[in-house]
């Protein structure tokens, strides 16, 4: 299990590399993530043919272990709607709305859960990798923790403790955690390793030795700063706020950046594009007037992101974008904001309400219980280019501008168009190539050789090298044990 001196210290990216490295060994690997917390959402299905929920990072986990994604890879979800509330979902399934309080006191119900995704998961490969969630050092959380070192000591599993030394202060971190968890727990940390290291890690070589005579823990590694794991999709929001690397000219595309974004991953291939400009606007920044393209991608709380986007200035902008020619685009809630209104009486997304959308086309949302979750393909109706994504959406939409609709998928239409206004339910519409290609040839973008699975499948290797190069993976491996192992057997 690696788990992490905190958020953002390169887990998800390191339980990646480890599982295409273990693949290419010949071993069947899975991923793991007891509880996570991300509005990163993929469709997957169940072992009885419906369909469920996951984190993104999972997805992009199992893909480098070769498997196909599964509900039990990742049996705790949960989605924020605010920052004290959030969707809770269990394999697969949304189950209700929490406060964090109610929740974070109620937790521990959800780890028999846990464990039985756990058991299955051991039960049908010979290696699972698991990632955390946060740091074990919030000792406020350890009490019913289901994600750290409650998971660890519940399921009987070593943990690789990981460091960022990007950040600074790694030595602090790694040997603060060790001063902080009970001792129970520190006898459950094998060993550590140190993430985004740049430069020449020998000159790290008298840290490492400190941290390890300060521990008591030896060290698996000085991992360098990967540069290919920027070309990988994005799970953490925390992505967006880092500067965009600028490739000069090229079409302009931008997105606000909302405040309960979700699914911001879909942005991933045109942010890959070497004819394309992309940027996410934050908060207090106008969109530029000379965008070609405005994307509102989708969000976990529709009617409060409307709010949001009012209150930053954007619906201003938005409209005399559209109003000069400018080409719209609406993904999942983002197609809901075009609308002229989104009613929620139940308070499924928040508190119970309605709110006047952007008026861009002529339809309605009303969001009522449950979930749709299903992949989908078909085809673009305007250009015919094959189509292939995936559906996770609350709400029914209806309306006269459904009647010319922007996709024609296997059972049905999708979406809406009203001139250069478009807007979809489909997520992930932009991995497909074809479908890239002739969207982005509307807007004066010549075909690209970009073919984005290879692009990432390559990103993958090329992470996994640069961890079989840092790090002793064969005694990482060896320092795994059957599941129920304990550090005094």
């Amino acid at each position: 299990m690696a788990q992490g001196t905190g958020s953002d210290v390169g887990k998800s990216l390191l339980v990646a590399g480890l599982c295409r490295i273990a693949k290419r060994r010949g071993l069947s690997v899975a991923p793991f993530k007891p509880q996570n917390m991300s509005n990163n959402a993929a469709a997957c299905a169940d072992a009885d043919g419906s369909w469920g929920e996951i984190g993104r990072a999972q997805a992009l986990q199992a893909r480098a272990a070769g498997i196909a994604p599964h509900v039990d890879l990742n049996p705790v979800l949960l989605k924020p709607q605010s920052d004290a509330r959030a969707q809770v979902i269990v394999h697969g399934r949304a189950i209700g709305t929490e406060d964090a309080a109610a929740y974070m006191a109620g937790r521990r119900r959800l780890l028999p859960a846990v464990l039985d995704s756990f058991a299955r998961l051991t039960a049908a490969h010979d290696l699972v990798i698991v990632e955390g969630a946060g740091s074990p050092a919030e000792v406020n959380l350890r009490a019913r923790d289901i994600a750290n070192m409650g998971f660890a000591r519940a399921a009987g599993v070593p943990v690789v403790l990981v460091g960022d030394i990007d950040r600074g202060g790694v030595s602090a971190a790694l040997v603060g955690t060790r001063a902080v968890i009970d001792p129970a727990d520190a006898a459950m940390i094998v060993g550590f390793a140190i993430n985004k290291f740049r430069g020449d890690a020998t000159l790290f070589d008298a840290g490492v030795l400190a941290i390890e005579r300060a521990t008591g823990w030896r060290c698996f590694g000085v991992i360098p700063w990967l540069d290919a794991a920027a070309r990988l999709p994005a799970e953490d929001a925390v992505v967006l706020e880092r500067p965009v690397a600028r490739r000069g000219g090229g079409v302009k595309i931008v997105a606000p950046m909302l405040s309960r974004l979700a699914n911001f991953d879909d942005a991933d291939p045109l942010r890959s594009e070497p004819g394309v400009e992309f940027d996410f606007i934050p908060p207090g920044r106008p969109i530029p007037r000379d965008a070609d393209a405005v994307i509102l991608f989708g969000t976990k709380s529709t009617i409060a992101d409307l709010a949001f986007l009012r209150a930053q200035g954007w619906d201003h902008d938005i409209l005399a974008h559209a109003r000069t020619g400018g080409r719209v685009l609406g993904v999942c809630g983002g197609f809901q904001m075009l609308g002229r209104v989104i009613r929620d009486p139940r308070g499924i997304e928040g508190p119970p309400g309605e709110a006047a959308g952007l008026g861009l086309l002529d339809i309605e949302t009303e969001m009522l219980p449950g979930k749709r979750v299903r992949p989908v393909a078909g085809r673009c109706a305007r250009t015919g280019a094959s189509v292939s994504g995936y559906e996770i959406h609350s709400g029914r939409t209806t309306g006269a501008a459904l009647e010319r609709p922007m996709l024609t998928l296997e059972d049905g239409p999708d979406g809406a168009i009203g001139g250069l206004i478009e807007g979809t339910y489909v997520h992930g519409l932009f991995v497909d190539d074809d479908f890239r290609r002739a969207w982005l040839d509307r807007l004066g973008v010549a075909p690209s050789p970009l073919i984005y699975d290879d692009a990432v499948e390559a990103a993958l290797d090329e992470v996994a090298d640069g961890i079989a190069r840092a790090v002793d993976v064969d005694a990482l491996f060896a320092a795994a044990r059957a599941p129920g192992w304990s550090p005094d057997a």
